[in-house]
């Protein structure tokens, strides 16, 4: 039987639950820990970036920093030199920027006449993500390789929001809003027609669908939604540095969504969330080894449990989510012990 017969699906408990979590946190939490989480939220939405991707679209993108720190490097630039600091101004330029560069770049590798093969995608995406290291890298006007520092706050109107309790609040309402976007889209028709582009893409170009063009517009939002993130992080940090560009980060939003599970969007949210702060206590305790037990660590969960840290909660079926009603007489309960 399921962890919860005739109850709430685990996911939606889990997602209950880290949300309350997330509500009450500041109220208990330190000054230290307010900031550290808020970091976390704001890596949650380049990891449900990659989920999008890869756990519903199929597309494995090792480029997703190219969208994250494009669109950090432009909300600094803008702040810097325009002094645009508005919240309503800079957060939708950080989200248009990821959407263009993710367009662009999804245009070049999947809008083609036949199926691009995934390693074709993933060389792709990766060697964007290394080209736009390289130029931030080289470029003096985006500081070469100390980066931008000293980044203007975030304003609404004339009031800065300096990390805390307020930006916290606000970075929450983002990552809720695009969750909330993200689970309805999924589930929508849309979201069918991925899940076949995922497990069948070919039959599904027989039946006549445009794989390539939804698989675009999946890549080209969860651009956005990495674009959105990479603005938070570098006025929330103020500062930005071309490793926010580059390789590693692109490479950071896989494990995160490898860590916490896979096609499941809170996955990629305890992923995010376990790594940062197992990582952190490793490096307080072993400052001289900490990367090495990391990595033992996340081979471990990837080798014994694919579906992530949330497949040890959530059954199958439930991962990968209904459409439509149950087959009569289907309680709920997938047989999953």
């Amino acid at each position: 039987m399921t962890l919860n017969p005739r109850g709430w699906p685990v996911i939606l408990v889990l997602e209950v639950a880290v949300l309350a979590a997330l509500l009450a946190m500041p109220a208990g939490l330190d000054h230290f820990w307010v900031i550290f989480v808020t970091r976390v939220m704001i890596l949650a939405l380049l990891a449900i970036s990659f989920d999008l991707c890869w756990g519903y679209a199929g597309i494995m993108s090792f480029g997703q920093a190219l969208f994250f720190g494009g669109a950090g490097y432009a909300v600094a630039v803008a702040a810097r030199d325009l002094e645009i600091t508005s919240v309503f101004i800079a957060l939708p330029m950080a989200v248009a920027v990821g959407f263009v560069l993710s367009l662009f770049v999804g245009w070049f590798l999947l809008m083609t006449r036949f199926p691009p093969p995934i390693i074709f995608v993933a060389l792709g995406t990766l060697t964007g993500s290394y080209i736009g290291q390289r130029l931030a890298l080289s470029w003096y006007y985006l500081g070469g390789q100390n980066g931008i520092p000293s980044i203007p706050s975030l304003t609404v109107g004339d009031y800065p929001l300096y990390e805390g309790p307020v930006f916290y609040y606000m970075v929450l309402g983002l990552l809720l809003g695009v969750y909330l976007l993200c689970r309805w889209l999924v589930r929508s028709q849309f979201g069918l027609v991925l899940a076949g582009v995922r497990q069948q893409e070919s039959r599904l170009t027989f039946l006549g669908y445009r794989v390539q063009t939804y698989k675009t517009m999946m890549f080209a939002l969860a651009g956005s939604i990495a674009g959105l993130g990479g603005g938070l992080l570098a006025f929330h940090d103020g500062f930005i540095w071309p490793n926010s560009i580059g390789i590693l980060v692109s490479t950071q939003a896989v494990i995160f969504v490898l860590f916490g599970g896979i096609g499941t969007l809170i996955g990629a949210v305890i992923g995010v969330g376990a790594i940062e702060y197992v990582g952190f206590e490793l490096a307080d305790r072993y400052p001289q080894i900490w990367p090495i037990i990391l990595g033992a660590l996340l081979l471990v969960v990837v080798m014994f449990r694919p579906t992530g840290l949330i497949g040890l909660l959530v059954p199958e079926r439930e991962r990968y989510g209904r459409f439509g009603k149950p087959p009569k007489g289907e309680d709920g309960d997938d047989g999953a012990a």
